[in-house]
């Protein structure tokens, strides 16, 4: 009986694994027929390079067909672009770039992305190029430019490298980098830059059937007829990270954590900004660390923000306001510094920022210096300004009748009885300070 029952075990972990076995095998089986591909549409970023390694070393697990980056960008990050073309060098399946659609670019580090492809193809109207490095925060002096020079031929030797392990156009390749030459689809494929033209991704398969690649010294041939294009996105994470990733969103996180911030501080125990602030300030301190930030520019804008905490404290007439304004302004424009327009802040953005920002501080800051010019309404500071009368003579010591109870008194100058008194001050052991008033009438209470 117990061996019929331990039989019987054995026979379903059997069927199990031989199931999960055989399953494994068609997925396996299935991967060879597909094609990884991904969308490129924007600036290349630390989120993107991450994203694109990721599935281009899943799709070698999984033995793809091939791995297809459809591109269409301005440009981004040097070290982006290098994790990039680090991953595609490395790769076992050929990886395609196809600069598509039509209208789209490869511009900057989009150009030597192309250049690493084993097999480069542009769809008609597109370009190609410019890839000349660009200094960050600038300047004039001898250093700076003997730096540029440096970062200059650096980048001349990564891209000849390439050109020269994927047997392109080396010439070519040099000059996108000194002289930031853009070329087009038909011209590039007639200079040895790509490899075909194609209308759209239906024809680059069919076109790039029996095409050999290299592996190690050895010549693989790419078969691509009847396979199936598998686009992958982002997951909701990298979504997330690479919304605010671009200069505007940094921009205006970080402006939403300091108001959140300066709320809970002008206003104690809100709670619900000051969480909102936190939040948003380390989504933006995140954001910079993938864009050129310059960092005195976020001392401006933080100086902007002592500035108005100060306009609360200190009686400036509005000195202290202007300063925070101007200092804002500054620390804006000197934030991001780069001279290609998808790494700034938009001119735009910043004024209507700093405008709606400076707004709500000088309102903040205009109700808070209201509420502190209030007069008190309860309590002991509420009796301050309290008319009444006299009940005795008050020389040092006497009472008074003020806001319908008796009080302990005294006064800096003799009062007689049943003369009309105000309130001065609340002392210790609620004995207060009264002074005679020359009025007709008084409200007793």
């Amino acid at each position: 009986m117990r061996f019929r029952y331990l039989s019987t075990i054995a026979l379903v972990i059997c069927c199990l694994l031989s199931g999960w076995f055989f399953s494994m095998a068609e997925e396996v089986s299935a991967s060879g027929d597909r094609v990884r591909a991904v969308r490129i549409a924007g600036v290349i970023n630390p989120t993107v390079a991450d994203f694109v390694a990721t599935q281009l070393k899943e799709a070698n697990t999984l033995k793809k067909r091939a791995f297809l980056i459809e591109l269409d960008t301005p440009g981004g990050l040097d070290t982006a672009m290098r994790t990039i073309i680090q991953s595609m060098l490395g790769s076992k399946i050929p990886v395609i770039v196809y600069v598509y659609p039509s209208g789209a670019r490869a511009a900057s580090a989009g150009a030597l992305i192309t250049l690493a492809a084993d097999f480069a193809a542009m769809s008609p109207g597109t370009n190609l190029g410019a890839a000349h490095p660009v200094a960050v925060g600038g300047g004039e002096g001898k250093d700076d430019s003997v730096t540029m020079n440096k970062v200059v031929e650096d980048a001349v030797a990564y891209a000849r490298s390439i050109a020269q392990k994927r047997r392109r156009n080396v010439s070519w390749a040099e000059r996108i980098v000194r002289e930031s030459i853009s070329t087009p689809a038909e011209e590039a494929l007639k200079e040895g830059v790509i490899d075909l033209l194609a209308e759209n991704e239906q024809q680059l398969l069919k076109s790039l059937d029996g095409r050999i690649y290299r592996r190690e010294n050895r010549e693989l041939i790419l078969r691509t007829q009847d396979v199936v294009l598998e686009f992958v996105e982002m997951n909701w994470r990298q979504k997330i990270l690479d919304t605010i990733s671009h200069p505007n969103i940094a921009y205006m996180l970080l402006m939403l954590g300091i108001l959140g911030i300066f709320f809970e501080i002008s206003q104690p125990g809100a709670i619900f900004p000051g969480a909102i602030g936190s939040i948003a300030l380390l989504l933006a301190f995140f954001a910079f660390q993938t864009l050129p930030v310059n960092y005195v520019g976020m001392l401006f804008i933080f100086l902007a923000m002592v500035l108005f905490i100060l306009e609360i404290k200190v009686v400036s007439y509005g000195m202290l306001s202007v300063g925070g304004i101007i200092a804002m302004t500054l620390g804006s424009l000197m934030l991001v510094e780069h001279s290609e327009p998808y790494l700034r802040i938009s001119w735009a953005v910043i004024l209507s920022t700093v405008v709606v920002t400076s707004g709500f501080f000088l309102l903040v800051v205009y109700f808070v210096i209201q509420t502190q010019k209030k007069r008190y309404f309860s309590g002991v500071e509420g009796m301050v300004g309290e008319r009444g009368r006299a009940l005795t003579d008050i020389k040092e010591e006497g009472r008074v009748f003020v806001h319908g109870e008796n009080w302990k008194a005294w006064s800096r100058a003799p009062i007689e009885e049943g003369e009309k008194v105000e309130v001065v001050r609340v002392g210790e052991n609620m004995r207060i300070e009264v002074r005679k008033v020359e009025t007709e009438t008084v409200d007793e209470k």
